[in-house]
């Protein structure tokens, strides 16, 4: 099977080709290599390679420049994937597409489902719903996983940004009253090969198992961190309502993702949270 992953110097990116099944030929390409919002470009690289499944790992996900810098955002989260999945369907291959729970508005109080009405708060989750909805007519056997809160050992995201916060001051302030779940990237790359083996279709949710906001997040890094000696002394977190920490973009409030079709696909429930941390730590532990 021959595989063609997107983004793939991005923190997904680099799970899915670590966790690539043995028999998949991977093609890996980043901007550099293949510029999606290039139509002609795109159907040029996807005829010549022939590849049996595409993986877009590809996005654009600086949510606070996405206000100011709107066209980069809808060219890379809408136009990419529509022109990724017109020449999936030129040549009969499956799509994957990576999408957010950004296109929620965050006022429910339960897990959102898949089929639940989007409404997204800002150009980053409009970008995003965008892009869904273009791949979806072009391709509509395509599959579509929409996650959340994702990090890993490496790469720029909210875990390493604590740590490094925590080694250099002497207290942090963190939002705690934007729920979610925290997204191992490791986790999101074995779930979309397992999702791409039983041929799933349409709109699917995964994440890690529980919920938390970024306070508990950063709570738990911390706790974690110390207890494995990536961190020698703690510093006080102080909770902090969104409206004491102003950001250009608006966020969810709650954006947990409902699991349960994604989970009953992949005949089991992903690891919780908080076990996934524990996993990244240990990578970062060998970095």
């Amino acid at each position: 099977m021959k595989v063609l992953i997107t983004g793939a110097n991005g923190q997904v990116g680099r799970a899915l080709q670590a966790r690539a099944p043995a028999h998949a030929v991977i093609i890996a390409v980043g901007h550099a290599d293949l510029d999606i919002n290039n139509q002609a470009a795109v159907e040029a690289f996807v005829g010549q390679a022939a590849p049996d499944l595409i993986i877009n790992a590809a996005a654009y996900t600086a949510v606070d420049r996405a206000e100011q810098d709107a066209e980069a955002a809808f060219a890379a989260n809408h136009k990419g994937p529509e022109n990724l999945a017109r020449a999936a369907a030129a040549i009969g291959a499956k799509l994957v597409h990576i999408s957010t729970d950004f296109v929620f508005d965050g006022q429910a109080s339960s897990p959102y489902a898949p089929a639940h009405p989007l409404a997204p708060l800002g150009v980053y989750g409009q970008s995003k719903a965008k892009g869904e909805a273009a791949v979806l007519a072009c391709l509509p056997d395509a599959l579509i996983v929409r996650t959340a809160w994702v990090y890993a050992a490496q790469g720029s995201n909210f875990l390493r940004t604590m740590l490094r916060l925590m080694g250099e001051r002497p207290e942090l302030r963190v939002v705690a009253d934007q729920i979610g779940t925290p997204t191992h990237a490791d986790s999101l790359a074995s779930a979309l090969w397992a999702l791409a083996a039983t041929g799933a279709q349409g709109l699917h949710h995964f994440t890690d198992a529980g919920a938390a906001s970024w306070y508990d997040f950063a709570v738990a890094i911390q706790d974690e961190a110390l207890a494995s000696g990536l961190l020698t002394k703690a510093v006080p977190i102080i909770p902090i309502r969104s409206q004491d920490y102003p950001t250009p973009a608006r966020r969810p409030a709650y954006s947990v993702l409902d699991k349960t079709d994604t989970y009953a696909a992949l005949g089991a429930p992903a690891a919780h949270w908080r076990v996934e941390l524990r996993n990244a730590l240990s990578q970062l532990e060998s970095l």
